[in-house]
């Protein structure tokens, strides 16, 4: 296609979804490649059109349509995000996926604002770090909640005001206890969870589900849904369309590309692997030991 360039990869970051499509639970959308890998860092090589003839030579990163766990991934021209000066390459291939799930996720589905409460559950995960950034950066409050009092640190040290150790206590009990209430709610989760995030949610809270890793099947009070006037989303972002991450992409770059490097927006890389260890990168994330990114170097 005349909208798309060649970019040669020098790392990738790797995401849950990866491990899900690798065991046939979330097969690639019609037309997107069948080799895994949702985001890549590295330099264009080639372009489809010569429009795109000043992107040559350019350091980027950015979403693909699967294919980054590969030498080279072609990637459409209008989801590049250059990489900011003085940011490696092992760094930039982890954020493109998080950072634009938790910006698609907060600012244009969950229209967080300013001094709402935000209850992101995976604090100490990937998109939750972004989650957490993003939130911060905007003035909510952020409530998560993870499983040990290490990740709990974690989500502290990137900002998070109140942690909830989900191993040890009921997070709605907990929150009743510090009286909060979300205004969004970001659930990868789902299962029982619906019911709890039920328990905590504000009037017009905006719960956004990005997986179901508690579960496809909830029991829901519909009386209480009505009763807050309880929004839930579900959302993901590999099968939107080019438009639609075109925008997205602009929206995320207009407020925050600039700011990508700065450490108040800075997510930490958990491991960087070489691709010959790409089995110890999923069993990382299978389980559930990552604090932040997990990242493959391709050279």
């Amino acid at each position: 296609m005349g909208t798309q360039v060649l970019i040669k990869v020098h790392a990738f970051g790797v995401n849950r979804a990866d491990i899900l499509e690798r065991q046939g639970k979330y097969p690639p959308p019609q037309g997107d490649s069948e080799i895994l890998g949702l985001e890549a860092s590295g330099v264009v090589v080639k372009v489809a059109d010569r429009a795109f003839e000043h992107l040559l030579g350019k350091d980027v990163f950015c979403l693909t349509s699967g294919g980054a766990y590969a030498e080279y991934v072609v990637a459409e021209a209008a989801l590049l995000i250059p990489v900011p000066s003085g940011m490696c390459h092992s760094y930039s291939a982890g954020l493109a996926e998080i950072y634009l799930t938790a910006f698609d996720a907060l600012i244009r589905v969950g229209q967080l604002k300013a001094d709402d409460v935000l209850l992101c559950h995976g604090g100490a995960s990937g998109v939750g770090s972004a989650a957490i950034r993003i939130a911060k950066h905007i003035g909510a409050t952020v409530v998560t909640t993870q499983s040990s009092e290490e990740k709990a640190q974690y989500a502290i040290s990137l900002g998070a005001d109140h942690t909830i150790n989900y191993s040890e206590s009921d997070f709605a009990e907990e929150m009743k206890k510090r009286n909060l209430k979300a205004n969004v709610i970001l659930d990868p989760v789902a299962g029982d969870y619906l019911k709890a995030n039920l328990k905590v949610a504000a009037m017009d809270c905006r719960c956004v589900l990005l997986a179901m890793l508690g579960g496809r099947y909830a029991e829901l009070d519909f009386a209480k849904v009505l009763a807050k006037r309880f929004n839930l989303h579900g959302s993901t972002l590999r099968n939107r369309s080019i438009a639609y991450k075109t925008e997205l992409v602009a929206s995320f770059t207009s407020m925050f590309s600039s700011r990508l490097a700065e450490p108040e927006m800075q997510i930490p890389i958990y491991k960087t692997l070489h691709w010959d260890d790409i089995e110890q990168a999923h069993e990382l994330l299978e389980q559930n030991l990552n604090r932040g990114k997990v990242v493959v170097r391709v050279c």
